[in-house]
């Protein structure tokens, strides 16, 4: 088979379309023949050389697909050999054909194609994991989400307003925003002219961070009483100082969580979550998904181009 291999780290031009040995499906796992994969900021940092894949994993980038089951692999039925898919993954998606464990699999929410579906299950898993399940989330509570324009965040604000939350987002243009407003974002933050701890009122019960060091002492000071910050990533850096005071004045807390590299036990638990709960806003339009543009996956390099470029709303999708 093919795949998108990073023989060595470094820019957009290290992603190299290359002849690989083919998975298979092992003890509890499924083999796919991949129709598409989502990109995702993670698979750029791997590129880099910044987040190399858990052992086990496929070294190939990649961390949702969809396709068709090619083989099913000892104790990992109800699947089939022939259905429709998409997956959550630890890597492996950049490649025409990626071995996953059954736990991981989600059929593809009613009425979405295979390419559509391939940019869900990261983003889905990524929100409902640490929103709703971590954070708790709750109806009339207010919810901050930080780059509400990317993949993360355009879910993020859908399921929020779909659970009956009050959605505050930053992003860095106003189309952007007006993409925001469209999907249901009750407060509209421009991060390069407004400062999000002054313009939110009433504090946020719950923000979602994807920027890391340099909003964490905006962050806490953006908490109402009793408010969890949960951060994600770190595209502001890893370093931060803060105000504890301001922490124990607010009852607050500070978490972060990452879905790569959690066993697969956990990653089938959140995925079961997701079948339960997301996949039926999806079927009834209460939450759509957002997909930017598609491109061949022999094209990564360009993919990951446009999103370093920071322009996209919603997600990059490559197809096969």
């Amino acid at each position: 088979m093919r795949a998108i291999t990073v023989p060595e780290p470094g820019g957009p031009e290290a992603l190299v379309w290359a002849e690989v040995e083919d998975p298979v499906a092992g003890p509890g796992e499924v083999l796919i023949d991949v129709a598409a994969a989502g990109v995702n900021r993670a698979d750029v940092l791997q590129r880099q050389g910044h987040y190399d894949p858990p052992p086990g994993a496929s070294p190939y980038p990649g961390l949702e697909c969809a396709g068709r089951v090619a083989a099913v692999g000892e104790g990992a039925g109800p699947w089939r050999v022939g259905e429709e898919v998409c997956a959550l993954l630890a890597g492996g998606g950049y490649a025409e054909r990626v071995a996953v464990p059954a736990g991981q699999l989600l059929p593809l929410p009613a009425g979405c194609d295979p390419v559509t579906a391939a940019g869900l299950p990261e983003v889905a898993c990524t929100v409902w994991s640490t929103v709703f399940m971590g954070a708790g989330l709750a109806p009339g509570e207010t919810l901050l989400v930080h780059g509400g324009a990317s993949g993360i965040g355009t879910m993020a604000v859908q399921l929020g307003k779909a659970v009956g939350a009050r959605v505050a987002v930053t992003a860095g243009s106003e189309r952007k925003l007006a993409h925001c407003r469209e999907l249901g974002a009750d407060v509209l933050i421009n991060y390069r002219e407004q400062d999000f701890a002054e313009e939110l009122s009433g504090g946020a019960d719950v923000i979602l961070d994807i920027v890391g060091a340099k909003y964490l002492a905006r962050n806490v000071r953006a908490l109402a009483p009793g408010g969890r910050l949960v951060i994600i990533g770190f595209q502001g850096g890893v370093r931060a100082e803060f105000d504890l005071r301001q922490l124990l004045a607010r009852r607050a807390s500070v978490s972060a969580a990452s879905l790569r590299a959690r066993p697969p036990k956990e990653k089938a638990e959140i995925v079961a979550q997701v079948r339960a709960h997301v996949w039926p806003m999806l079927a009834d339009g209460r939450v759509r998904p957002v997909v930017d543009r598609r491109l061949p996956l022999s094209e990564a390099a360009q993919a990951h181009r446009a999103m370093e470029a920071g322009e996209h709303v919603g997600k990059i999708v490559l197809t096969v």
